[in-house]
């Protein structure tokens, strides 16, 4: 694919009509980190800026996968659902960047966009690394915005958007989910590397063997599928502020503090995490170890500009999943 990124006049139109016809555009900067949408910092002449987010197929650098038809991690990208979802979390009381302008019509661009607050370049990873002191306040205060999450929950588990459209309820619990998703990346990746091909017996029993030590449970709280301190950034007055927020959804909380912990790590416990069931935990670790295989290895397929980085990742989460067998 040929891909065509923004340029400053491409945004004339909207510069001139959302954030005032007096203000000027200085630069208009591509931000590094976004795989499935376009992230642009506007950058105006009287020294403010605004972030512009551009769903579009140029932008989304994923191809698409075999999928579970009721994973509700699937397709986890858009405006529809980021706008459902920003609604969702700021009723929830989890700071955000704020929402400027959503356009679904195609009025400016020949794609969905939206404008959001600028929240500043410090992500909490950063802070964490640099000052360790000064990052344990923000960690606290996202601690309280995630537990406000969790304890939010849903009539059943899926897309707010899904639920919203009051799509037919889910018929499978959640962990079958999981235990088909894993087993459908399993199968994927199986073909491509022979050690994943000689274990596929093995990994497969090792799966059915950690679901079948979950019990029932049917209650789901708000999770944002994803988060790692890289998807948090430290606002002017220490807050955290969550990105990338359209795979939240209704789900078992197990699913979010497996991701937590692997990309917390030592900091982890600063988050407080609400009670959590064990056996469901282990299962959606693994799981997650399935994952990190299949979508970097997918991704380093395409133009993706580090592959390299997406293959070592698959890398290290091939000898995880060989580790228990």
């Amino acid at each position: 694919m040929t891909r065509a990124f923004l340029r400053p006049g491409d945004v004339r139109d909207l510069v001139a009509e959302q954030l005032g016809s007096a203000r000027r555009l200085t630069a208009l900067d591509r931000l590094t980190g976004g795989s499935k949408k376009g992230v642009y910092r506007l950058r105006l002449d009287d020294q403010t800026s605004v972030i512009l987010y551009v769903w579009a197929a140029g932008e989304n650098y994923w191809p698409p996968s075999p999928t579970v038809p009721d994973d509700p991690f699937t397709d986890a990208s858009g405006a529809e659902l980021f706008a459902i979802n920003h609604e969702a979390l700021t009723a929830a009381g989890v700071r955000i960047p704020r929402l400027l302008m959503l356009d679904r019509d195609g009025r400016y661009l020949r794609s969905d966009i939206a404008l959001v607050e600028d929240v500043g370049d410090l992500t909490l990873e950063a802070l964490m690394d640099r000052d360790p002191s000064a990052a344990a306040t923000v960690l606290s205060a996202l601690g309280d915005a995630l537990h406000r999450m969790h304890t939010t929950l849903g009539p059943r588990h899926g897309k707010l958007a899904t639920i919203a459209r009051d799509d037919a309820s889910p018929r499978r619990c959640a962990e079958d989910i999981i235990v088909d998703r894993a087993l459908g990346h399993l199968d994927t990746v199986a073909t491509g590397d022979a050690r994943l091909a000689d274990a596929h017996g093995r990994i497969t029993a090792h799966v059915r063997h950690l679901r079948g030590a979950v019990t029932a449970r049917q209650t789901y709280g708000l999770i944002h599928g994803e988060l790692g301190p890289d998807h948090v950034f430290v606002t002017g007055t220490n807050e955290p502020a969550m990105i990338d927020i359209e795979g939240l959804t209704y789900f078992d909380v197990e699913w979010e503090h497996a991701w937590l912990q692997l990309r917390f790590g030592d900091a982890y416990p600063a988050l407080r995490p609400v009670d959590l069931d064990p056996h469901r935990l282990e299962l959606y670790r693994y799981a997650q170890v399935l994952s990190l295989i299949e979508g970097p290895l997918r991704i380093a397929a395409t133009d993706f500009p580090n592959r390299q980085w997406m293959l070592d990742l698959a890398e290290r989460n091939i000898a995880k999943a060989l580790a228990p067998l």
